[in-house]
């Protein structure tokens, strides 16, 4: 396996709207895997973008068991994934988009490992984040998703409010007004706070100004063309936007 052929194919094949096939790529482990996704973002940072947060996965328990994992993975974000509050959100150029709500947190000062994960915050707010896996039909390994930059595609982020308690809130997601997903933001790791001390640990330390998306509160589901998509957390807000295309 060749770290930045891989990372050329994932690239391309995100640029292309094109899938791999998955479980043929050859990564042996999360090390090797987080390589090729440094490198896939080092791609995309060439061409102009900028690193604007940091996004967790697997941060349902329950999905942990289903993948045979005992810890989060992670992936970056940049400006270019930038969705508007309210604004519409060209999806043509995505392979198989997915949608979830999350609870993003605004950075205020450096969030360091071992160091209370709250003092680090300036703010809270209702997020939606668009995952779009560059393999066929969202099907690969453990290390081919971290490879893959953990399928981030967009994300946008509602009215930013001072942090509370964020511990059992509950979540709402509707496509075109009608309920498809409800939860509960103890879904994520039982508290949001935790998943936002996993990133403090994964990365090493994150800087004031970073978005960090804690995880999902509820499944991904599909996101057609043409859909008003809207996450409401409770205490927190909404956040919405609109797919470009006809549905």
């Amino acid at each position: 396996m060749n770290i930045t052929t891989l990372a050329e194919a994932l690239d391309t094949a995100a640029r292309d709207a094109r899938s791999l096939p998955g479980g043929g790529s050859g990564l042996k482990d999360t090390g090797e895997a987080y390589a090729v996704q440094d490198a896939l973002v080092a791609r995309r940072l060439a061409r102009g973008e900028r690193l604007t947060g940091f996004k967790l996965g697997f941060t349902s328990l329950a999905k942990m068991r289903q993948m045979g994992v005992s810890d989060l993975i992670h992936g970056r974000l940049t400006d270019r994934m930038e969705i508007a509050d309210g604004g519409r959100f060209d999806a043509s150029g995505l392979i198989h988009p997915r949608v979830e709500p999350e609870v993003a947190f605004l950075l205020g000062d450096t969030l360091r490992p071992r160091a209370d994960p709250m003092a680090a915050v300036a703010a809270v707010a209702p997020a939606l984040e668009v995952i779009d896996s560059r393999y066929d039909g969202f099907r690969f390994s453990l290390p081919e998703v971290i490879a893959d930059n953990t399928s981030a595609a967009g994300y946008a982020v509602g009215p930013w409010c001072a942090p509370g308690d964020l511990g059992n809130l509950g979540v709402l997601l509707e496509l075109d007004g009608r309920l498809a997903e409800a939860g509960s933001t103890a879904a994520v790791l039982g508290h949001p706070l935790r998943a936002l001390a996993a990133a403090a640990r994964l990365a090493g330390s994150l800087e004031p100004g970073t978005v960090v998306l804690a995880g999902a509160a509820t499944a991904a589901v599909p996101l057609p063309p043409g859909t008003h998509v809207r996450a409401t957390v409770a205490g927190l807000g909404s956040v919405r936007f609109t797919t470009e295309g006809d549905a």
